[in-house]
């Protein structure tokens, strides 16, 4: 029997915000897809236990392969939200880094991203209806000493953000910013930056209660949203402090090393 729930894609859904943003659409009456580049046997079955049906897709979202076959699952079916979250991090210094890691994470928070948004943008828009939620982050607001391609990439992806959101005002469609703060997720072990103070830090944010915030923000329809005070604060001096003294900043932050001094 076919469902009538509106359907939801959530990308980078295997574990952290990714799986929380998909529990949340879930309680919230959405039928999923869900894709990661990792296993998603856990996640779909805890998707499904709130009652939704549930499609998952391992795909690396970094290549065009990856995006041509998660685009393909929607075919013939009306996704009502997308909820554009694969990212991935690298710490240490930008000459100390490989480049296959670089053009890695290049491709996966922006190339795959905006390749998919544009193309499930395309069909809310023809529909005349949509919402879209891109997971950005705080990091986008200041110079990512130690974090530089990532740093970049969220800066991109919190100004694309406001920028399409823009250009669709009048069409039904709505984008929104999810800007999270460091959060408690695998992302600092796979960006190799567990050394770090940053990595270190015991009071990193709930995975659940960022997804919470940023599914509330979409759902009504806002532009964007910063996960946490601290984190509304933290952007707040970015806007008024010097590059200098924000790249300086984040250097006592992700430095490698630095989480024993």
């Amino acid at each position: 029997m076919q469902s009538t729930r509106p359907l939801a894609v959530v990308t980078g859904a295997s574990s952290g915000i990714g799986l929380h943003l998909a529990l949340e659409a879930a309680s919230h009456g959405y039928d999923l897809i869900l894709a990661a580049d990792e296993p998603l046997e856990a996640a779909a079955d805890a998707v499904r236990a709130l009652g939704a049906q549930v499609d998952s897709l391992v795909a690396d979202l970094s290549k065009a392969e990856g995006v041509d076959a998660l685009y393909a699952r929607t075919q013939g079916r009306t996704v009502e939200a997308l909820l554009a979250n694969a990212g991935r991090g690298l710490g240490k210094g930008f000459l100390d880094q490989d480049f296959e890691e670089v053009q890695h994470v290049i491709d996966t928070n922006i190339t795959g991203t905006v390749d998919l948004i544009q193309r499930v943008a395309r069909d809310m828009r023809r529909a005349g209806r949509g919402k879209i939620l891109i997971t950005g982050s705080i990091a986008g607001f200041m110079p990512g000493t130690f974090q530089a391609v990532y740093n970049g990439s969220k800066a991109f992806l919190d100004s694309f953000s406001y920028a399409l959101r823009n250009e669709l005002r009048d069409s039904g469609v709505t984008v929104t910013c999810l800007m999270p703060g460091p959060t408690d997720t695998e992302f600092f072990e796979r960006a190799d930056l567990l050394d770090t103070k940053v990595g270190a830090d015991d009071h990193k944010a709930d995975p659940a209660e960022v997804a919470r915030v940023g599914f509330e923000a979409m759902q009504k329809g806002e532009g964007g949203v910063v996960a946490g005070l601290g984190n509304k604060l933290r952007v707040a001096l970015a806007g008024v402090l010097p590059n200098a003294m924000l790249a300086e900043q984040h250097r006592k932050m992700a430095e490698p090393g630095s989480a024993r001094n």
